[in-house]
């Protein structure tokens, strides 16, 4: 049997991780072959609740977990990490301006990145998916910078998910069927859910999503603005934001960075721009992505793009310029 990877995961507390370490610890993610060590780490008020997310793991009595360990100490936490899933975050609170929140977000990624570049191995795969998850990633990656770029990515796949699901509902077509739908952007309401190379399976045939649904009114419209408000719906009648989806997105994330795509298949992942489609360099934009079996990731080039696309791709990408910009600023007087 394989090495036990070392797995952190942050903000270990949260509704989301609670959703998201039984499967890890299980298998599902990394493979049913692959031990696991979890590294678990939230703020130190909150390691109490993390004690019982301890017991309940150990409890589950899974063969591939092979240690849990609970900390509030970002030395122990990222000590030879291969993998960690940066979930921890501040939390929008009513009242508070998304510049606030970009704010205190920067100095926990900013620090947190730092520890990272000490103590993390330089193969450490990253995703980030506390919010603003695009431009926590850029800080994240900037202080850790003995680490490669390519190590860097943040989770978009939740947005693709939802994106795959609105079509397939529209279609009465099971969710597998639905293959290259895309997320531009930002993981805010101004990303771009595009079903311009989607394709999907309907009755036997391989057939453009485009085609299959038969209504641009509604793909550019309530389809784009469904995927757009999706977290904001979750919130307003859950009274909490999406847990079980987002467990289930990073899951899928990892996973395919893990294994590769399908031959013919690409998913989104929020990844380092390197100025394709036009996208500013250096910015944390989510682009359609295929993976190798070794777990090389590389942009989808040559798609087409509208004019309704590249106007879309641009409003997302202007605004994570502005967040940028004002991350930048913080740091510099933090």
């Amino acid at each position: 049997m394989a090495e036990p990877l070392r797995v952190l995961v942050t903000g270990a507390a949260g509704q989301i991780a609670y959703s998201l370490l039984y499967s890890v610890a299980k298998g599902d993610v990394f493979g049913p072959k692959q031990p696991v060590v979890l590294i678990l780490l939230d703020i130190a008020p909150m390691m109490e609740v993390l004690g019982g997310v301890v017991m309940e793991l150990q409890d589950c009595a899974l063969p591939l977990l092979r240690e849990v360990i609970a900390t509030d100490d970002e030395k122990v936490a990222f000590k030879d990490v291969d993998v960690a899933i940066l979930v921890g975050a501040m939390p929008r609170r009513e009242g508070m301006e998304r510049k606030d929140l970009l704010a205190a977000n920067v100095k926990i990624f900013k620090q947190q990145g730092a520890a990272l570049d000490l103590y993390a191995k330089k193969t450490v795969k990253v995703v980030v998916v506390g919010n603003p998850a695009n431009t926590n990633c850029f800080i994240f990656k900037k202080y850790a910078p003995s680490i490669p770029a390519a190590n860097f990515t943040c989770l978009t796949r939740l947005d693709q998910n939802r994106a795959k699901s609105q079509i397939a509902s529209r279609l009465g077509v099971p969710v597998d069927n639905v293959h290259n739908v895309t997320i531009w952007g930002n993981h805010s309401s101004t990303q771009f859910p595009d079903v311009a190379h989607a394709i999907v399976n309907k009755d036997g045939q391989m057939t453009r999503v485009a085609d299959a649904v038969n209504d641009d009114h509604w793909l550019k419209h309530d389809f784009v603005s469904t995927v757009q408000k999706r977290g904001a719906a979750v919130i307003k009648a859950r009274k909490l934001s999406s847990a079980m989806s987002a467990a289930k997105a990073i899951g899928d994330h990892i996973t395919d960075w893990w294994n590769g795509t399908p031959e013919g298949q690409w998913v989104s992942m929020g990844v380092y721009s390197d100025g394709s489609y036009g996208i500013k360099e250096g910015l944390f934009y989510s682009f359609p992505v295929k993976i190798s079996p070794d777990g090389k990731y590389s942009i989808v080039q040559g798609l087409s793009i509208s004019d309704f696309a590249r106007e879309k791709m641009d409003i997302t990408m202007n605004e994570l310029l502005e967040e940028k910009e004002s991350a930048l600023t913080t740091c510099q007087t933090d």
